[in-house]
């Protein structure tokens, strides 16, 4: 299974285009020393060529062209996005599947409460259909579920919802449960498996027990310190109100993931104010020193 960072960055990318803050100033000024980054997404293929989407950002069309896979001599279209797999009804999750109108049909694998957000609140899901056929295909929490092809062959990936904490939309009218979710994601061919888990509010003993199953975990990394935003003037509310842990501190992410066995630990949807996005920052530093890896846009990984 090859897994492919498709966009690495949180809400608005990096830099962001109304942040002055210090790392976005480096984005700007010296994208050496700090990569800009899309909206954060990923894809997964059993064979390098037909691709299933981990959410679907604003920066979609943009991104597609990092996905290997030509189209026949004789194509006049060519869709290479089998699936959609959602693990909440964010904005910067789940824009890009209007955006992906123009393929006709989509398939979308999501929670209920996933769907009934962009159902009933965002309306993704009512504007996309009004092009496009879009077939929903019901996660359940803690049960494995078949990735199939637009034909309805089977791909030999399958993912296994489970919640995490979190919030749900703040456009959200109601809170189900399910709302946000973080996926293991299987390959039968090889038994490999992945983790994929882009916001997460805590890090408890079952779900460390549960990231330590993969091979490659890709993990919520969008604030350095709780107080971030607040002490950058940027926002009003810490990272653990948001749904978020931090990376930082003893009751942060990077001291509990490394200890997992994952051959790779990576961080994506980084928000632009995270001074680890900094290529020479002493945050980039205790990362790698903590033997993990901050997330890219490109990266790619074959478990």
């Amino acid at each position: 299974m090859k897994v492919l960072l498709l966009g690495t960055a949180a809400g608005g990318g990096f830099p962001q285009w109304n942040c002055w803050c210090p790392t976005c100033r480096a984005a700007r000024s010296d994208p050496g020393s700090a990569h800009p980054r899309t909206q954060s997404s990923a894809a997964i293929s059993a064979d390098g060529k037909r691709w299933f989407l981990l959410n679907a950002s604003p920066d979609v069309r943009e991104q597609l062209g990092r996905l290997d896979g030509s189209p026949s001599p004789d194509a006049v279209r060519h869709v290479p996005v089998e699936g959609i797999v959602a693990t909440d009804a964010e904005l910067d999750h789940t824009l890009g599947i209007a955006l992906l109108r123009e393929a006709r049909h989509l398939q979308l694998y999501a929670t209920p409460a996933v769907s009934a957000v962009l159902d009933e609140d965002s309306r993704i899901l009512p504007v996309t259909g009004a092009f496009a056929e879009v077939t929903r295909r019901p996660l359940v929490l803690e049960r494995c579920v078949e990735l199939h092809y637009r034909d309805g062959s089977p791909s030999g990936l399958s993912v296994e919802p489970f919640a995490v904490p979190g919030d749900p939309p703040r456009f959200a009218r109601r809170e189900l449960p399910g709302h946000t979710v973080g996926l293991l994601i299987h390959d039968s061919a090889t038994g490999g498996t992945a983790a994929f888990v882009p916001g997460c509010g805590g890090l408890d003993a079952g779900l460390l027990d549960r990231l330590g199953t993969a091979e490659l975990v890709l993990f919520d990394g969008t604030f350095w310190t709780d107080d971030e935003l607040v002490r950058l003037g940027i926002g009003d509310r810490p990272a653990s109100a948001m749904g978020h842990i931090p990376v930082s501190g003893p009751d942060g992410s990077l001291t509990r993931l490394a200890r997992l066995p994952a051959r790779w630990r990576v961080y994506t949807h980084i928000n632009n104010s995270n001074p680890m996005l900094l290529e020479h920052s002493a945050e980039r530093r205790a990362v790698q020193d903590a033997g993990l890896l901050v997330g890219d846009d490109g990266m790619c990984f074959t478990v």
